[in-house]
């Protein structure tokens, strides 16, 4: 019998320690609610939530020795083949899960069921050199320690999917949410399933700013709250499986693939970042007016940094073969390295939050000087961010999370780190020899071009560890061989229902 099944849940002994009375507290307080068993969950290297389920009576064991877990899983890909490389993908050894209490939620539409965050550890106690979670904790407290300024980062991952009833299999018609793009018609036919969604996420404690159908038939889009990256990530797993468990309950099937017809547009996973100092959370130092289009000169840096990585970081964001089919000029996917203020075809779009004499927003001094009294309030709620848009779903969240505040902080130690003048048209509309005149190039148009760049980036390979950096390029190396000889059609329909 396995070490942590060894007694029956009413005799176990309580977890010792803060963790151990932490865990009894929520313990009693789920079952209170009827609550059954807790899915403890992780994303793997191939975009994939995996889960482990515990029993209530079992959290506080959980909570202290953790749940066994092969390291095999770092190694899984798209279909569920198992990679073979350096540092995983072998029979041998074990790790133990531990949920992260306080990030426990009952589940509104899996009645008895609550969900939270899984770390892996290995068997002494330390972090497993590959989970996602610490990666990005770590990279938070670097971000934290630069240049001795407290910086901290605000994220949101913007949610895309398609809906599809069950058992249907003739995508060129939906028959579900099949109205004018961002057409109100969708909200009618399916209001019952977009409020439930919308109930399910305020229920389990998230903040929904927005949600709305999006361009391709059957497709919608919900946007939460920012917060803290570690958060910001969780968040992402959490809605996502909401969205799925409450299109079952109305026999709808979902699928956040990035490409869900062939020629289709495709589903993004547009991330949302801004940049702050102190312990005020209004401290945004993105933007104070003083550089271009009113970025701040920390700012410039940050996004700099950003764009500068973004061919290597693709191995990350855009992580499946599928997604270099999405990833295509003119189609609001960003598919050119290049910035611009409120342009939607640039791969990093300059989000003012408010609009001040036609031009970007600025700081309050700014706006003062082309006769807009902005107050310091007003200014702070405006919130301005930027968003990456060549990004989709199938990317791990901690991973791509981590990876953008690497490379955003790259920007800021860097000497010379500035940006190009920022671009305010689509870039696909410009003469080739201007786009070279601007240093507007394209992003890899295939996996294999972004992973070819993610393994001479020196900056990702110090932010993951060479561990993980390793296990990453053998996962994508796997699924480009996969689907070496396959056509569009055959690579989305072998994609379609994996994430």
């Amino acid at each position: 019998m396995p070490a942590d099944e060894e007694k029956p849940a009413d005799e176990e002994k309580p977890a010792g320690g803060a963790d151990g009375e932490k865990a009894a507290r929520v313990a009693a307080d789920l079952r209170a609610r009827d609550i059954a068993v807790v899915a403890l969950t992780w994303v793997d290297n191939s975009g994939v939530t995996r889960v482990k389920g515990v029993p209530v009576g079992r959290l506080e064991h959980a909570a202290r020795a953790g749940i066994g877990a092969s390291p095999v899983f770092d190694a899984f890909g798209l279909t569920d083949a198992i990679a073979s490389g350096r540092y995983a993908g072998g029979p041998v050894g074990d790790l133990r899960l531990r949920p992260d209490l306080d990030r426990v939620v009952p589940l509104a539409a899996q009645p008895g069921w609550a969900w939270a965050p899984a770390d892996r550890f290995d068997q002494l106690g330390r972090p497993h050199a590959q989970d996602a979670r610490e990666v990005l904790r770590r990279q938070i407290d670097e971000l934290a320690g630069t240049q001795g300024m407290g910086f901290w980062a605000r994220a949101a991952i913007e949610i895309e999917w398609a809906v599809r009833p069950e058992g249907w299999f003739a995508y060129s018609e939906p028959q579900a949410g099949g109205g004018p793009a961002y057409g109100m018609d969708r909200v009618i036919e399916l209001s019952d399933y977009l409020r439930d969604v919308t109930r399910a996420l305020t229920e389990q404690g998230l903040v929904v700013e927005q949600i709305h159908p999006e361009y391709a038939p059957g497709q919608f889009e919900v946007s939460v709250a920012a917060e803290d990256p570690l958060g910001a990530a969780d968040t992402s797993v959490l809605v996502r499986q909401t969205v799925r468990a409450v299109g079952l309950r109305h026999k709808l099937r979902t699928s956040y693939s990035p490409v869900v017809v062939p020629e289709g547009v495709g589903n993004g996973g547009h991330v949302h970042l801004s940049l702050g100092t102190g312990r005020r959370a209004d401290r945004n130092v993105l933007v104070d007016g003083t550089g271009p289009a009113g970025l701040s000169h920390v700012g410039e840096r940050f996004v700099a940094g950003i764009l500068g990585h973004l061919p290597a970081l693709l191995a990350v964001g855009a992580p499946s073969v599928a997604s270099y089919l999405r990833l295509a000029p003119s189609r609001w996917s960003g598919a050119f390295a290049c910035w611009g203020v409120e342009n939607r075809e640039a791969a990093v779009r300059l989000v003012t939050g408010l609009a001040v004499g036609g031009k970007a927003a600025q700081a309050p001094g700014a706006a003062e000087e082309l006769g807009v009294k902005v107050e310091a309030e007003r200014w702070a709620a405006a919130s301005p961010n930027v968003e990456i848009k060549c990004f989709d779903l199938s990317a791990n969240p901690y991973l791509l999370l981590a990876g953008l505040l690497a490379a955003g902080r790259a920007g800021i130690t860097a000497e010379k780190a500035s940006l190009p003048e920022p671009v305010d048209v689509d870039p696909a509309s410009l003469p080739a020899d201007e786009r070279a005149r601007r240093g507007i190039t394209a992003l890899p148009a295939r996996l294999a071009d972004a992973v070819e760049a993610f393994e001479r980036d020196r900056v990702l390979l110090a932010a993951y560890g060479p561990e993980l950096h390793d296990t990453i390029a053998v996962v994508r190396r796997a699924e480009i061989d996969l689907f070496a000889a396959a056509t569009p059609e055959e690579i989305v329909d072998r994609t379609r229902w994996r994430h």
